[in-house]
């Protein structure tokens, strides 16, 4: 593992220069020996199988409600544009403040908020303003929840297993895309949207029930920053003079806003394109899931990550989102979701991984906070957007233009990245293919 700055964890032999020859492997459930985290992880399995539930029966009930793409990506906007407005200062305090706390308050809000809905929903009342308060309400709870919960990973489990148990938490994030989506499709084909919000309203004691269980005195020391002027400022000072940091954030500012739309694309292409219904949508879910599972568990393998992996993962990210806005039928159309959600899932926590390791820990809950921004807070702009070209143009020019600016940027960042580390692109040609290396710049004599 690479040097963790103020954490005094020295680097293994294995480590190679800062674009990482060489990706050692860990044993993969490394971090669920310790108890703790053994814990959290539990709570999760259960909450965030109902949190996929209610996604997907959300962005059902608003297309059900209103016929428009537009106002699903207007949903999405409002559930992360309080992470946009407030994701700094959420940052700030959760560099302050102790992280279990806060994750017990947020956890009780979005509890609240999910079965207020459930309740409407039952009851024959709710319109899709309802839905937009209650996405609103999410988000105002997610600008502590997203920083917190992930600077909390390193007191669960310390500098050593940081990276695998940040990996394991992205697989059990995506495992519940492979279970609530397909519960979803049950529930409202069956008894309808607010059994849905209800189940995932009730999932909630299982994150509280395990935090609860925690023994503190076995949580490892991190250090908080002092409560003082100017934090903010001084924790995007530090983002600025990182390269390595300010790179991969802008990648996934513009991947977060543009290219990872899915509730625009994948119901718009279910329900216009292949008009096959909230089955077809569940499907499309459920695919991303397995692939983002999968591309979860490989990362969660490695214990140094290549930093250039992001960004060819961005690119084929993009690439493979073009060839389907071109694909005629619903089942291949459907296949290209699990290597689209891989490559989605690799982005995601290769470049959160970089941002947990090589961030000092007093500041780590603003660079956390920086980071969600702009990879959730984008959607605010993003999905309107994608929404209106969807509606305008079609869903599949829609998807293809997602697929543009996910490409495009990842080129043009990742190039930038390999000159910030005084690196060049080498092109040469070994028959019958052109090879690409990444190699040192030479400098002039006497440099």
């Amino acid at each position: 593992m690479s040097t963790e700055p103020g954490t005094g964890s020295a680097p293994t032999p294995d480590t190679r220069d800062s674009f990482g020859t060489l990706s050692p492997r860990a044993p993969l459930l490394s971090a669920l020996k310790v108890r703790n985290y053994r814990l959290f992880f539990l709570g999760q399995v259960v909450s965030n199988n109902g949190t996929w539930t209610q996604r997907i029966a959300q962005d059902w009930l608003v297309l059900s409600l209103t016929g428009s793409s537009t106002a699903v990506g207007i949903t999405t906007a409002l559930q992360f544009l309080p992470l946009l407005l407030f994701g700094l200062y959420g940052g700030v305090l959760v560099d302050r403040l102790p992280k279990r706390p806060i994750l017990l308050a947020t956890q009780v809000a979005m509890a609240l908020t999910a079965l207020a809905l459930a309740v409407l929903t039952l009851a024959g009342r709710v319109n899709v303003l309802h839905v937009y308060a209650a996405a609103f309400a999410v988000g105002l709870a997610t600008v502590l929840d997203n920083p917190a919960r992930q600077s909390f990973l390193s007191e669960l489990v310390g500098p050593e297993l940081l990276r695998n148990a940040v990996g394991l938490n992205s697989a059990n994030f995506q495992s519940a895309r492979l279970i609530g989506p397909a519960l979803a499709g049950l529930l409202i084909t069956g008894v309808g949207t607010g059994w849905a919000f209800l189940l995932n309203g009730v999932s909630f004691a299982a994150p509280l029930a395990c935090m609860m269980l925690m023994r503190s005195r076995e949580l490892h020391a991190v250090e908080r920053a002092p409560r003082g002027k100017g934090q903010l400022r001084e924790g995007l000072r530090y983002v600025a003079g990182r390269p390595d940091l300010v790179w991969p954030i802008v990648l996934v500012g513009f991947f977060g806003t543009f290219a990872l739309n899915f509730p625009v694309h994948l119901s718009a292409f279910a329900d216009d394109v292949f008009h096959a219904g909230a089955g077809a949508y569940s499907l499309f879910n459920t695919l991303v899931a397995a692939g983002s599972l999968t591309g979860a568990l490989l990362a969660a393998r490695h214990e140094a990550t290549r930093r250039r992996l992001p960004f060819l993962a961005a690119l084929a990210f993009g690439v493979l989102q073009a060839v389907a806005a071109v694909t005629p039928t619903l089942w291949s159309f459907a296949l290209l979701m699990v290597p689209m959600g891989l490559f989605a899932m690799v982005v995601n926590v290769t470049t959160n991984a970089t941002m947990q390791t090589s961030t000092a820990p007093a500041f780590r809950g603003r660079v956390t906070a920086l980071y969600m921004m702009v990879l959730l807070g984008g959607a605010p702009l993003g999905a309107p957007v994608v929404g209106w070209i969807t509606d305008t143009y079609g869903a599949r020019a829609g998807l293809a233009a997602a697929g543009a600016v996910a490409a495009v940027t990842a080129t043009v960042t990742g190039l930038l990245l390999v000159r910030a580390g005084g690196h060049r692109l080498a092109v040469g040609w070994s028959h019958p293919l052109p090879q690409i290396q990444i190699e040192p710049r030479k400098t002039s004599k006497g440099a």
